[in-house]
């Protein structure tokens, strides 16, 4: 495993980071694992060397940074990892499933302080290494959001902070209001980038390349379109292909199925999976720290941690790349 700071911070991070999505109960979604079957995942990442490990207070309403809360715990020491959670979404709307309370979601200083002492007490920290916002929030003054966050870090509950999906232009603005007011400055964003999404090559990662941040996106595989399987009315043979109605918003159009049909080719040429190619791709991209993985089977965990050795000839990128066409601006809600 390698290991690289995080952005221009001191902080240092393993080449992957295991993103928690998966992990939690099935009554959330129907192709998460429960904590039973999750434990494996996070007991092997982190024989495997990897210490960064990603979560977010709405996956599973909380569960999840339970379960990963649990399994740190039993499996290593808290000096030994860097953990990441993320607020944003309301818990108790679930998207609609429920009523949310006028003040359970965004970026607001009410928010914000009540959602970040909520995560400790399910992780069962004292403070997280990488406090995220999960999305940018229109209707929330972004100084008052930043102050926030600021006082977070200065009451000793987070020591990193991070972004997630959003326009350039409005991080940009977060990043000069920040160091306008001393305040702290993001190290991080999490952003949905892969080789059939790449509309953040645009304007994003040269923004984050010129400002020191590091990138970590979400989603490096496609929620699993890039293991060349997705065919047919019901998208695959997996539950997830099935069910994960956020993944058939995304993907599923104009040259996405060639790209990763050329994913699948060069894979069989190289004897490895499509998706050690998707990943490989990933993290030869200039900017890119550590892509969240996601994994459901053990397999898939070991395999993305051989994509670590996988080097890609440029006649080969060309070759994943040549297909893409221009998407519209997709994850940012």
């Amino acid at each position: 495993m390698e290991y690289v700071r995080l952005g221009s911070s001191g902080l240092k991070v393993s080449r992957l980071c295991l993103g928690t999505m998966t992990y939690g109960t099935p009554a959330w979604r129907p192709w998460v694992l429960d904590e039973a079957a999750s434990r494996p995942f996070i007991k092997r990442a982190i024989e495997q060397g990897i210490t960064f490990f990603d979560t977010a207070d709405m996956y599973s309403t909380g569960v999840s940074e339970e379960v990963l809360g649990r399994a740190l715990k039993e499996f290593t020491t808290r000096d030994q990892v860097v953990i990441a959670t993320k607020a944003f979404y309301s818990l108790g709307a679930d998207f609609g499933r429920v009523a949310a309370a006028p003040n359970a979601s965004g970026l607001s200083r009410r928010h914000l302080f009540d959602a970040i002492d909520a995560s400790l007490r399910r992780l069962g920290v004292d403070y997280v290494d990488l406090y995220q916002i999960h999305r940018f929030d229109r209707e929330t003054p972004i100084e008052e959001t930043l102050e926030a966050l600021h006082d977070i870090v200065k009451a000793g509950k987070a020591r990193y902070i991070g972004a997630s999906s959003m326009f350039a232009y409005q991080f940009m603005k977060m990043l000069a209001a920040s160091s306008a007011r001393g305040w702290t400055r993001f190290v991080s964003m999490q952003n949905h980038y892969n080789l059939v999404y790449r509309e953040e090559e645009r304007e994003m990662i040269p923004l984050c390349r010129e400002e020191g941040i590091g990138i970590i996106p979400w989603s490096p595989l496609a929620r699993g379109f890039l293991a060349g399987n997705r065919r047919g009315e019901n998208h695959g043979a997996t539950l997830r292909a099935q069910t994960d109605d956020f993944a058939h918003s995304l993907y599923y159009a104009g040259t996405d199925f060639t790209i990763a049909d050329r994913a699948a080719e060069l894979a069989a040429r190289r004897g490895v999976k499509p998706t050690q190619v998707a990943l490989a791709w990933l993290l030869a991209k200039p900017g890119v720290t550590a892509p969240i993985i996601g994994a459901s089977k053990l397999p898939h965990l070991d395999e993305a941690i051989a994509a670590l050795d996988l080097r890609l000839e440029a006649d080969e990128l060309t070759f994943l790349e040549e297909p893409y066409q221009p998407h519209p601006v997709l994850g940012h809600h």
